[in-house]
């Protein structure tokens, strides 16, 4: 007899009955709010087009790298899972065998985020009430595929159901963004808005550098040989996007570094990383530059800075040689905000109308160095719990250690940053419970009261997302 799937209504609550009731309160208060989703990566064809989503396995197993990071650390390959090879090689092809081969091994995600996320898919919106195993593979995969065949399940029909409010995409700066001219033409344009993110021409050592120059200077007419164009060429692209939607940039640099260079010095230096010549110590400084370039950009045009570094990409060179990215291989690293920000914040970090965003990976300077720096500067703003510590544990941890020195209101709620568009109401529903379970500990505690914790568990859900995003 397979085991039930159950959600309970208690879940990530605290155990002392005392805060579990306070949570309760709290949560009811805010459960049914809408979803402001400010940063992921869903497809914003999937909105435009309105098409229905493939089978089970390319929508849930294959797009997903927490699912095959997971099953791959245990010796199953990803071709086996539906995954297909750069270099040509077979991969299977026959979805309910790979779909089959994820169940058998579904246990291996006890306790991880993705187990909650998943079940959380099965049982809310396809309805399942028996826990996913070798025994209910293909039950499973029949009743989700049936569902994606019927209208109800169409992007647009379940960005209703979800109550999504709005939600941002990213695109790199070479984006025409069809879907999105598509959407506003739908009047879909203030619902699924765009994000710049313009790594491949900031940085000089993402492949193709100098070819992503030459196209972004045709589709700007701008001379991008040049720093004047180059510059131009950028600031073009940025009204574009906003003209599309977007309220935010978004730049994942490998490390925090900023640097005001003189006009003359950016000149020449962009001159080497053009050319190719740079060294890596060149190439850190030209980031460094260009961040600092966006911000001056951002004080014009009104986007929002987003920065999130301290990923090492792709750390399995033969998976990405085999696969591409985006399939598990980035592993967070050690990364420093102190003395790689100061340039950027001494120049800008005190104009309170002006909005930097800061993602971590590394924990460690969650209360040495992020909260200090947003509970100081009027500019900086701490993003949530991110990428591997969007879990119960890395939201608890975040708060415990930001809260004491920069408070509720230099954070700037959640975001989701999926691409697994099923997924973003379970993340947000982890996210509410677990504010809610910290403010209830502070209320249980005579720290807050409780019409102060209603007050925050509403703003850190939907008021300060909008606010942040300008949304509003």
């Amino acid at each position: 007899m397979a085991a039930k799937l159950q959600l309970h209504e208690d879940r990530l609550f605290p155990s002392d009955p005392v805060q579990r009731g306070i949570a309760r309160e709290l949560y009811a208060s805010i459960r049914g709010l809408p979803i402001v989703s400010p940063h992921g990566h869903t497809d914003p064809s999937w909105f435009a087009g309105n098409a229905p989503f493939p089978d089970p396995t390319n929508l849930l197993i294959v797009p997903d790298h927490y699912v095959l990071r997971m099953l791959y650390s245990q010796g199953i390959p990803m071709e086996s899972l539906g995954a297909p090879r750069l270099d040509g090689r077979p991969h299977e092809t026959d979805m309910r065998k790979a779909w089959r081969l994820f169940a058998e091994n579904y246990f291996l995600f006890a306790g991880t985020p993705s187990r909650m996320w998943l079940d959380w898919v099965f049982h809310e919106v396809f309805g399942l009430r028996e826990a996913l195993s070798a025994d209910t593979a293909d039950t499973y995969f029949d009743t989700i595929d049936a569902a994606l065949k019927t209208d109800a399940f169409r992007p647009r029909a379940l960005f209703e159901r979800f109550n999504i409010e709005v939600i941002a995409t990213t695109e790199d700066p070479l984006d025409p963004l069809p879907h999105h001219a598509k959407l506003i033409k739908d009047g879909w344009g203030k619902r699924v808005v765009t994000t710049f993110r313009p790594d491949n021409v900031l940085n000089p050592e993402v492949p193709g550098f100098a070819q992503n120059l030459d196209r972004l200077g045709v589709l700007t007419g701008c001379d991008t040989a040049s720093y004047a164009g180059y510059i131009a060429a950028l600031e073009n692209r940025r009204a574009y996007f906003k003209a599309h939607g977007a309220t935010a940039s978004d730049h994942g640099h490998p490390t925090a570094h900023t640097a005001d260079l003189t006009r003359r010095e950016a000149e020449n230096l962009f001159m080497r990383v053009r050319d190719g010549g740079a060294s890596a110590g060149e190439a850190e400084t030209f980031r460094g530059h260009m961040l600092m370039e966006m911000a001056r950009m951002s004080q014009e045009d009104g986007l929002v800075l987003q920065i999130h570094p301290g990923a090492f990409r792709s750390h399995n060179q033969p998976v990405l040689a085999a696969y591409g990215p985006d399939k598990g291989g980035d592993i967070p690293m050690r990364t420093d905000y102190v003395t790689a920000l100061r340039p950027l914040l001494g120049k800008y970090g005190n104009n309170p109308d002006f909005t930097i965003i800061v993602f971590t990976l590394d924990e460690s300077v969650y209360a040495r160095e992020l909260a200090p720096l947003a509970g100081h500067y009027p500019a900086l703003k701490l993003g949530p719990a991110w990428w591997f510590h969007d879990s119960p544990e890395g939201m608890r941890r975040f708060r415990e250690q930001t809260t004491e020195t920069a408070g509720f209101y230099n954070t700037v709620g959640f975001n989701d940053d999926t691409r697994a568009f099923l997924s973003i109401p379970a993340r947000h529903d982890v996210a509410r419970r677990m504010d809610c379970g910290f403010l209830a500990r502070l209320v249980a505690e005579h720290r807050i009261g409780i019409d102060e914790a209603h007050r925050i568990a509403e703003d850190l859900t939907y008021n300060l997302v909008r606010k942040t995003y300008r949304f509003a």
